[in-house]
């Protein structure tokens, strides 16, 4: 199992803070012979409708000297885990959990927006101060 981000339990209290049930820490994502491991899963109910809104979570704090190379591997990291989650559990969205400090530094350049649109990647914008989510971005 990998070590877990440094903002892993930043993002745990920020969902837990906006109404959602940490459902697995890690979850495990099972298919065929692969056995990956995302960093959480939440859930939470839609009171409107009385159904259950089902998460898994990927945590990257992109604090390395190449931001880039960052970026490289949590994209296919995301791509892989949204397909296998996809195979597996469809009931489930992925999102990414990037610090508002990234988002604002690297995720708001228009390249990297592009490649956003491009892979339907799904976002969540946390406060490290305040182990708050400012932005569900999809």
């Amino acid at each position: 199992m990998p070590a877990k981000d440094i903002y892993h339990d930043t993002v745990k209290k920020a969902l837990i803070k906006d109404g959602w049930t940490i459902t697995a820490d890690p979850y495990t994502i099972k298919y065929k012979d692969a056995e990956l491991f995302a960093d959480l899963a939440a859930e939470k109910l839609i009171a409107a409708t009385q159904n259950q809104r089902k998460i898994v979570v990927e945590v990257k704090s992109f604090l390395s000297a190449s931001v880039f190379r960052d970026f490289e591997t949590a994209l296919g990291q995301y791509i892989l885990y949204r397909n296998f989650i996809t195979l597996t559990e469809p009931e489930y969205q992925l999102y990414l959990a990037v610090s508002e400090q990234a988002y604002e530094n690297f995720f708001k350049r228009d390249s990297i927006q592009e490649v956003i649109k491009l892979n339907q990647i799904l976002l969540i914008v946390f406060d490290i101060k305040k182990e708050e989510i400012l932005q569900w971005l999809n």
